[in-house]
Order: C-alpha cells, then sequence, then structure tokens
C-alpha cells in the first residue's frame, strides 16, 4: 500500500500470526510556552522557552543589518506570534521581529537590526522553574565599555579615568547639556537629580608634613595652591565656566602626606532578567527591590564629596557573575557591595546580613546555604559556556588575598554596624562563605542581604520605599566610616 503503510507489526496469538498495519504518525512539534526580552545597554536577550530541545541555525544580512534564524520541529503558535509585540522602541539593537512559517516544520525568525551585532545563539536545558530555554544575546560589535558609559553620563572625566584605557572613545564637540546617554532598560528615581555634564577632574595632591612647628611661616614658595585661584600664564586657554565641580576628600598616604582623589563604588544589585532571585508570598522579586535599594544608594553616595559609582546593571537584565566583578575591576573600583534580599528554607528566617569571601569554608551552615544558591544565578539567568570569556571566567577562580579578605571584614563590619542601628540582625557578626561574585582578587567586596524576601513581614518592609532608604543610608554610613579608618591611596600606586 504506497504511502500508508510505516510499520509492519507481527503479532503471535494462539499459534496465529497477525500482521498489523499502522499508519504514518507525524511527530509531535516541540510547543513554545513562553517569550520574553530584556533589552539593554550592554546587550539585548530574546528567550524562547519550549518543551523540548531545538535545532537551530542562524545566520546574519548586511544592508540593512538582519539576524535570520530557523527552528526547526517547530509550528507557528500564538506564543511565539507574540514575539513580535514584545519588541520596545527603545531596543538599543532591533528594530522590530517578524516571525512566519518558512516552510513545514520550520519557523522563520527575522530581526531587523538598528546596528551590526555579534549574535550568540545558544540553548540551556531545564534548571530551577525554567523548561528548555533557546537565547538569542544580541551584542554589539564594540562592547560596552563602563568607564566611556560615566563618561557619556557626565560621571567620570577622561582625565580621570584609570591607567591601561588607551581606547576610550574621544567625545564628539557638542554641547555637554545635550548629550543623548544612550539606551537602558531603567531609568533612575525621578527625584534623583541630574548629575553635571561636565566634571572637573579630580586633583592628586601630595603635602610633605611639615618638619616642626614654626609660628611664622617660612620663607621661600608655597607647597599648595591658594583657595583662591589666580591666572596662571602656564595655563594654554582659560577655563570655561562650569558648574561647582565635586569636592574631593583629602586622605593620607603611608609617608604622612595627603592624597585627594575620588573614590569609586561598584555596587551590584543581585540576579536580573532571566534571573528573578528569591520571590516572595505576595510576588515580590528579589532583582527588582535590590535593584530600587541600589539606585537609592547610589545617589546617596554621590552625595558625598568625593565619591562616585558604577552599577553593574541599571536595569532588568542579566549579568553573569563574572562580568560583575570585571566591571568593578575595569574601572579600579575602591569598593564592591552586592545587594540582595533572599530566601530561606523556613519563612520565620529574618533579620539583615553581611557576608565576605572565606578561604577555609562557610562559618555557618546557613552562610555555606546561600553562597550555594547565590552561586546558581549563572545557571539560572543563561550563561553561553562555550562562548564564555575565560579571562572573565578566570576572575571566579580563587584568586583572592588574605589582605583583600582582611579589608573585606573591616567593611563588612562597620556597615554591619550600621544596619543595625535600623533593622533587626540574622547574625550580630560578618559572616563568611564562597561568593563567587566577592572573588575580586584586589578590591575589597561584601555581600548584603538587606532581609529575607521569604519572610513575609520582612518581605513588606522591603516593599516599603522608607526602609529602602533607611537601608541605603546606613549603608552609606558604613562606607562612609570604613573610608575614614581605611583612606585609599592613590589610584597610581595600586597594582
Amino acid at each position: 500500500m504506497p504511502g500508508a503503510i510505516s510499520r509492519r507489526t507481527i503479532l503471535k496469538a494462539g499459534g496465529t500470526l497477525l500482521l498489523s498495519v499502522f499508519p504514518v504518525l507525524p511527530a509531535s512539534a516541540a510547543q513554545i510556552l513562553a517569550v520574553r526580552v530584556w533589552p539593554a545597554a550592554d546587550y539585548t536577550r530574546v528567550t524562547l522557552e519550549n518543551d523540548s530541545d531545538l535545532k537551530v541555525t542562524h545566520f546574519t544580512v548586511p544592508d540593512p543589518q538582519r539576524l535570520v534564524v530557523d527552528i526547526e520541529g517547530l509550528e507557528l503558535n500564538p506564543t511565539l506570534k507574540s514575539l513580535v509585540a514584545k519588541i520596545q522602541s527603545g531596543d538599543p539593537y532591533i528594530k522590530q521581529v517578524r516571525v512566519g512559517q518558512n516552510r513545514p516544520n520550520v519557523v522563520r525568525l527575522v530581526f531587523d537590526l538598528k546596528e551590526e551585532i555579534k549574535p550568540q545563539v545558544f540553548t540551556l536545558a531545564p534548571v530551577g522553574n525554567y523548561k528548555h530555554r533557546l537565547i538569542f544575546d544580541l551584542y554589539p560589535v564594540k562592547a560596552v565599555d563602563p568607564i566611556a558609559a560615566m563618561i557619556e553620563k557626565g560621571e567620570w572625566s577622561r582625565a580621570d579615568a584609570p591607567p591601561g584605557n588607551p581606547e576610550l572613545p574621544t567625545p564628539a564637540p557638542k554641547p555637554p547639556l545635550a548629550a543623548t546617554p544612550p539606551p537602558v532598560a531603567a531609568t533612575p528615581p525621578a527625584a534623583t537629580p541630574a548629575l553635571p555634564a561636565v566634571v572637573t577632574p579630580p586633583v592628586v595632591v601630595v603635602v610633605p608634613p611639615a618638619q616642626q612647628p614654626a609660628p611664622l611661616p617660612p620663607a621661600g614658595p608655597v607647597l599648595a595652591q591658594p583657595a583662591v585661584p589666580t591666572p596662571k600664564p602656564e595655563l594654554p586657554e582659560p577655563a570655561p565656566i562650569r558648574p561647582d565641580p565635586p569636592r574631593v576628600a583629602a586622605q593620607k598616604n603611608d609617608k604622612g602626606g595627603k592624597v585627594v582623589r575620588m573614590m569609586t563604588i561598584a555596587l551590584d544589585p543581585g540576579h536580573g532578567g532571566e534571573d528573578p532571585g528569591a520571590i516572595g508570598a505576595s510576588g515580590t522579586r528579589e532583582k527588582d527591590i535590590v535593584l530600587a535599594i541600589a539606585k537609592r544608594l547610589k545617589f546617596k553616595l554621590e552625595e558625598q564629596p568625593n565619591m562616585r559609582v558604577m552599577l553593574t546593571r541599571d536595569g532588568d537584565y542579566f549579568v553573569p557573575l563574572g562580568v560583575r566583578v570585571e566591571k568593578a575591576r575595569k574601572v579600579q573600583a575602591d569598593l564592591f557591595v552586592s545587594i540582595h534580599a533572599d530566601a530561606f528554607m523556613l519563612p520565620t528566617a529574618r533579620g539583615s546580613s553581611v557576608f565576605v569571601l572565606s578561604e577555609k569554608g562557610a562559618t555557618s551552615t546557613a552562610a555555606r546555604w546561600l553562597a550555594n544558591k547565590e552561586n546558581l544565578a549563572d545557571a539560572i539567568g543563561g550563561v553561553n559556556i562555550q562562548s564564555h570569556d575565560k579571562q572573565i571566567a578566570s576572575v571566579l577562580l580563587d584568586l583572592s588575598t588574605t589582605a583583600q579578605i582582611n579589608d573585606s571584614m573591616k567593611l563588612g563590619k562597620a556597615v554591619l554596624g550600621e544596619i543595625s542601628g535600623i533593622a533587626k540582625l540574622h547574625k550580630g557578626s560578618v559572616e563568611q562563605a564562597g561568593f563567587a561574585v566577592l572573588k575580586a582578587p584586589d578590591i575589597p567586596s561584601i555581600l548584603i542581604e538587606t532581609a529575607f524576601i521569604s519572610n513575609p513581614e520582612e518581605e513588606a518592609k522591603l516593599r516599603d520605599n522608607g526602609y529602602q532608604d533607611q537601608i541605603a543610608a546606613a549603608i552609606t554610613k558604613g562606607i562612609k566610616r570604613y573610608f575614614a579608618a581605611n583612606p585609599p591611596l592613590a589610584k597610581g600606586r595600586q597594582t
């Protein structure tokens, strides 16, 4: 029977051979269960969650720039069609997406792009609450540099950029106030005042200590500039009129002189994008709470006379653990502060905690459990292991020094002491565990659990603007206390 018989089964029943004929049965097509889009300045991610592993081919087409993706074993369904409406007009890299049944059992996606991109297309096995995932990560050809981004926003002057960054772009000659920052997934709170577009670079001044006190100033040239600047003939041109520059604090160096410079703090709101973090009983997501707290903390720190802040993420998108650390190292951060609001197995667990890295193991069972849970972020958020930058991945090796951990303990104690004034503590001392995100070998690093989102009472507090503000204020005081007791050296002296 041509075309009608797919297989024959011979059965033996009571000595009689029976020929059973079955018609052709089409293989069941995979089903798309959900589609998600995460636009950000760093990259845009598109996720297709499905009930089975999919075979995918893709290629790019120039003039105009497009990414074409063919997915086999798939039939078009309403969920997949909804991807078209999920592309936002402010997406940095995607203009629009077209979805269609290219041929039987093959769906084609065409991404119309705003610029040339480097796509990464990969699949993820089921983990946590996710089924199989097909991931499209659209990276710009030239990766976003955190220092260049801060320069663009007016948060950093080129003269103050750390050494070893010769490829910083030269800003185009245009009015500073008309500069448009790159599009991001979220904007700071409306109450945050805009930073000045032009920032006077901080000046490093070393003042040797006086050999002995004298009632009258010695004759000869003065060692520091007078408080009121006077015209100097060596200046190539008069300085333009600018807003008042931020004040810069003076610290003592190891020779007794004074070092005047800005201090850079990397704030790391945990989770983001595909990784929601812990979820409270009322549906509160950890990734949203910690980003809100981090933005409040950034504002409070930058109100200080000598501090500026870099956020490892400023919107709802996923950042791998190693990339978080690498971003902090690129801006030569003086401190790294990771902010979380985790869950525990029991809803009765409550209180704030501060953690630093441990070389020898966790200081408690709870600390070990939390560290293991946080270290799953890359698996849940979705890292392309095959193309993961080996240099960035190496940051997660245990390269931290005893000195770095000791400095982290000092920072942790200062911050925990301030938090104890406004919140109940889970434990009265700084704890230690193997948190991967704290493994920067040259930056004092702490991880703050602001409260347990799994506790209904604390979940309500975490949603409260007043409590978020109190936590941000306490962390700010703790950081100020740490710097007062442990002033950093000049950047040029660091290795």
